[in-house]
């Protein structure tokens, strides 16, 4: 945590620590580092992107972004989160706009994977940030238990096993996939 004599980064700040090799978040202008999650963690979320991505694009639904994009969600102090996925409707955030720098439009979907090295604790913050924040839907995949969490705003979350399907609800109509299909 910051101490009274400590500085707290701006939004600009973290671009230019990543542009450095420093790699994190920013809560509440205090730097979070990350490190690389792994290879199951990565299989995960380029599975489920891919299918995503599928899905969305011929439809032109919106956008899809993955690891180390960048949302920022408070100023002064600056938070800036890094979700694995997030998908932001071209209602939202036209297709042809193009962002330099952390979008400031926060998105319709975020997917968490849930990394070896994150707390249950770490991982409902980060869900109910995103939540308090305006995200619809957040799904939190847990390579560990193979198992998928979906979080929406004035709902119970309901848990997915691998016998189920995820769907993209009210988000991203017509959306299905197999959750086993997410760890193969």
């Amino acid at each position: 945590m910051a101490t009274a004599k400590s500085k707290l980064l701006t939004a600009d700040d973290l671009l230019r620590l990543f542009s450095e090799g420093v790699t994190g978040e920013l809560i509440r202008g205090v730097l979070c580092e990350t490190v690389a999650a792994g290879r199951e963690h990565g299989k995960v979320v380029v599975n489920l992107a891919g299918e995503l991505r599928a899905f969305v694009r011929p439809r032109r639904l919106g956008s899809l972004t993955a690891s180390d994009t960048g949302i920022r969600l408070e100023r002064d102090p600056d938070t800036v989160r890094e979700p694995d996925i997030e998908f932001t409707s071209a209602d939202r955030l036209p297709l042809d706009e193009r962002v330099r720098g952390y979008s400031e439009v926060v998105p319709d979907l975020v997917v968490e994977v849930v990394s070896p090295s994150d707390s249950p604790r770490q991982v409902y913050d980060k869900t109910h940030m995103w939540l308090n924040h305006g995200v619809s839907l957040v799904w939190v995949v847990d390579p560990e238990t193979r198992t998928i969490d979906v979080y929406q705003s004035g709902t119970a979350t309901v848990s997915l096993t691998e016998e189920d399907s995820l769907d993209g609800g009210q988000v991203i109509p017509g959306f299905t996939m197999p959750v086993a299909d997410v760890f193969e």
